[in-house]
């Protein structure tokens, strides 16, 4: 029996310590999940150079960057040479941008094929099979700049906060990785994946300032951590193209959630929901039959969960429009009044969006004019399908147009006293504006915040 007994102690201790890989062990391995990846953003004026963080998700060479780290208006033709940065190597691979997923946030490159050796998915590594609970321990890893070679580091603190912001998130007493770099226990499995961090409010006192607050946001390390399981089921979703096409549409907009008094008076105080304002004309939830103030309830019979603080409902009720495909159907249980509705709601094609609009720079004038989209008329509140005018995309500071006090979303309605109808109307007028040397100035027409600004361009 003592035989038994030290036997099974030494089987015990033995495989304990074949799981106990040393720290600086799992981290050498892990990151090799991880590069720096070096883009350019060709703006009206100039080349601006971007460095980013980004997380290996296949064999393929493919590599997700935070939704962060482009802009919503850049256009994919905007973005040029990228390139990848193996941690600690000065030597770069080239890659290509494969879009941005509307559902994730999340954007997509891909490595060149010969370059790929050596990189290991983040799936390579085992999963945590439950969620991290307080107080327990996560590490990661962060880079340095290029100009120290994107040396790595080791980050490590303890599980603070769990909750849903819609997505199960963990949030850690320090920071604990790079945004967009993955996060594991001491045992070496996936926790998560750092999200972009949190700003933090802080006083700043000086001779001349007693206490005035100021937001601090740390772009290189976070503690905020999206965990694995709502990670790893949606790393597949590879945009189609560089636009990120398909983009499921809903076409309602305005959403708040029930608030709780409205709740306790209808007698769901343990029950979400999502009151509807703006509903675009000839939407899919226009189509469907939703109307303004209606409270959507349920989706596909699944009740909004409750989520704290409240307002979080919202971003579950997009995240879950987004999960799906157009032409996909839903059914929405939908409050109106005091009765309950079930409406059938087939989802659309997102309509135009800013990164794909059309645009012109005018660089005499000074400014970059844009097709005006369906978006830009919820903004404006526009009469639902307006197309008339053209929105003002970039201002080059000092310019003519700066001087007279244009500003980027100022919705153009007239130039020179003619009513812009459309998008090629308004490049015509500017162009032979542009063009005429003689032109000493001319006269814009804009609306801003629901008012009207005319301004007298000087050009001479």
């Amino acid at each position: 029996m003592r035989f038994l007994r030290c036997y099974f102690l030494s089987v015990s201790i033995f495989a304990l310590a074949a799981r106990a890989t040393p720290l600086p062990e799992l981290f050498n391995e892990r990151v090799k999940s991880v590069v720096a990846v070096e883009f350019f953003v060709h703006t009206e004026t100039d080349r601006q150079p971007v460095t980013v963080l980004g997380t290996v998700i296949d064999t393929a060479g493919t590599i997700i960057l935070p939704g962060a780290a482009i802009g919503p208006s850049v256009a994919p033709g905007q973005l040029k040479d990228f390139k990848i940065y193996r941690p600690g190597r000065t030597e770069s691979a080239p890659a290509t941008y494969l879009g941005q997923d509307a559902f994730t946030g999340w954007h997509f490159v891909r490595v060149a094929e010969k370059s790929r050796a050596g990189l290991v998915p983040v799936t390579h590594w085992p999963a945590m099979k439950s969620d991290p609970a307080l107080s327990d321990e996560l590490w990661g890893i962060g880079l340095r700049n290029k100009d120290e070679d994107f040396q790595p580091y080791f980050l490590s603190s303890r599980v603070a906060v769990l909750m849903k912001l819609p997505q199960k998130t963990v949030i850690l007493g320090s920071d604990v990785a790079g945004p967009g770099l993955p996060v594991f226990n001491t045992a070496g499995e996936l926790a998560g994946l750092a999200q972009t961090s949190f700003g933090q409010n802080f006083l700043i006192f000086s001779r001349n300032q007693r206490g005035n607050p100021i937001v601090l946001v740390n772009v290189e390390e976070s503690s905020v951590v999206l965990l694995a399981d709502e990670v790893l089921p949606h790393l597949g979703r590879i945009p189609q193209s560089v636009s990120g096409r398909p983009i499921a549409w809903f076409g309602a907009y305005g959403l708040q959630p029930m608030d709780p008094e409205v709740a306790k008076l209808l007698k769901l105080e343990n029950q979400s929901g999502v009151v509807v304002s703006d509903i675009m004309k000839s939407s899919p939830a226009d189509l469907a039959g939703l109307q303004e103030r209606d409270i959507v309830l349920a989706i596909d019979g699944h009740p909004l969960p409750r989520l704290k603080p409240d307002r979080v409902v919202v971003g579950y009720f997009g995240q879950e429009i987004l999960r799906h495909q157009p032409g996909e159907t839903l059914t929405l249980s939908v409050l109106r009044g005091a009765t309950r509705v079930e409406l059938t709601v087939k989802l659309g094609d997102e309509p135009k969006l800013v990164r794909e609009a059309d645009r012109r720079y005018f660089e005499r004038l000074g400014f970059t004019a844009r097709e005006f989209l369906s978006n830009d008329g919820i903004m404006h509140r526009a009469t639902p399908g307006t197309t008339e005018g053209v929105m003002v995309h970039f201002v080059k500071p000092g310019s003519a147009v700066a001087t007279a006090g244009l500003r980027p979303d100022d919705w153009v309605r007239e130039i020179d006293g003619t009513e812009i109808k459309a998008y090629a109307q308004a490049v015509g007028k500017l162009t032979a504006i542009e063009a005429d040397i003689a032109r000493s100035e001319f006269v814009l027409l804009v609306s801003r915040s629901g008012e009207t600004q005319v301004l007298r361009v000087k050009l001479n």
